[in-house]
């Protein structure tokens, strides 16, 4: 049994000083005689005796009151989450580049980022059992979410990622960095980042190679993808009149150096040129040898709260019905 408010245990000898000198001198028969000797030889009836005490039942009923206030909580148990499952980092690219609009989401024109998001969504809720969070890079890095296993918040986090949120630029590096440093307490057997661009490094303090040799170090394994039509990309601008138009934009991904992070920490590098492509990458990830995983979770309580209540109550009213019926005082 666990006391919640301990401080509501100082009500109770307040209650009992209350009660107890409130009947011994404010309670007094209202009748006064110069002297009792003549009822000395009549003796107390049970409803006499009883009478005397019935102001037990008003203390009795504070009392319970007072505990009730303390909020007594019986612990049930302790909800656990066993899974089969791996750790893993979503870094997504969030830079310029991605605005282009070279694949389709439900049959219209979408830009990169936003048939990312939607595969990735779709990623989250078919793996349940996984701690996930996400890096968002571009000219820096930074995290969006930490690992977690309320995939509802992190697929809120997931809407937040816009282009512009972060200053422009693609630092590959940083990416990786910044997700390794999510991992650097997982417990998980199995680590994994999975890192997506559709560029060249640009930016940032840290080469993409010394970041593979920290996920090396680390026995993290990055999976890379290369997102992007291989060739001129419709990219959106506005004219004259601030209209949007399309013109053809050539945008290289570093395939290499994305190849060559994967075949060091001993992920795969992928290219996605469509949205069928990227979701086929996401759903090979998805077979990964998985490993046990336990997180502990809330503890259930069963509140004792309405108990004492209930009790107290039938004490109040049982006072207040005897007083004013079967025990009723003549003034």
């Amino acid at each position: 049994m666990i006391i919640q408010d301990k401080i509501f245990l100082l009500l109770i000898p307040l209650a009992i000083l209350i009660i107890y000198v409130g009947n011994r001198f404010f309670y007094n028969g209202s009748i006064r005689f110069s002297s009792l000797k003549i009822f000395k030889p009549l003796k107390a009836t049970p409803k006499i005796i009883f009478l005397r005490f019935l102001w037990v039942f008003r203390l009795v009923s504070l009392i319970l009151l007072a505990l009730a206030l303390c909020r007594f909580r019986l612990p049930i148990q302790h909800s656990r989450i066993e899974s089969e499952g791996v750790d893993i980092i979503l870094a997504i690219d969030v830079s310029g580049s991605m605005l282009a609009e070279d694949f389709t989401l439900n049959g219209k024109r979408a830009n990169r980022l936003e048939v990312v998001k939607n595969v990735v969504e779709e990623f989250i809720l078919g793996r349940r059992y996984d701690r996930m969070g996400i890096v968002a890079f571009a000219g820096r890095a930074y995290t969006v979410s930490p690992l977690t296993l309320d995939h509802a918040w992190l697929l809120e986090n997931l809407k937040r990622l816009s282009i512009g949120m972060i200053e422009d630029g693609t630092a590959i590096g940083s990416g990786i960095m910044v997700s390794l440093k999510r991992l650097e307490n997982s417990q998980a057997k199995s680590k994994v980042v999975i890192l997506l661009t559709d560029g060249m490094n640009n930016a940032g303090n840290i080469s993409p190679r010394l970041a593979a040799e920290a996920a090396k170090a680390l026995k993290v394994k990055v999976y890379t993808i290369g997102a992007g039509t291989k060739g001129l990309a419709p990219y959106p601008v506005k004219d004259f009149f601030g209209n949007t138009i399309y013109q053809p934009m050539k945008i290289d991904v570093d395939e290499d150096t994305l190849k060559e992070i994967a075949s060091k920490t001993g992920g795969l590098y992928f290219r996605a040129t469509d949205t069928h492509s990227l979701k086929e990458i996401y759903s090979a990830i998805d077979r990964m040898e998985k490993s046990r995983f336990e997180e502990r979770g809330f503890v259930d309580y069963e509140e004792k709260f309405s108990g004492f209540v209930l009790v107290s109550m039938v004490f109040l009213l049982s006072e207040i019905g005897l007083a004013n019926t079967f025990l009723r005082r003549l003034p």
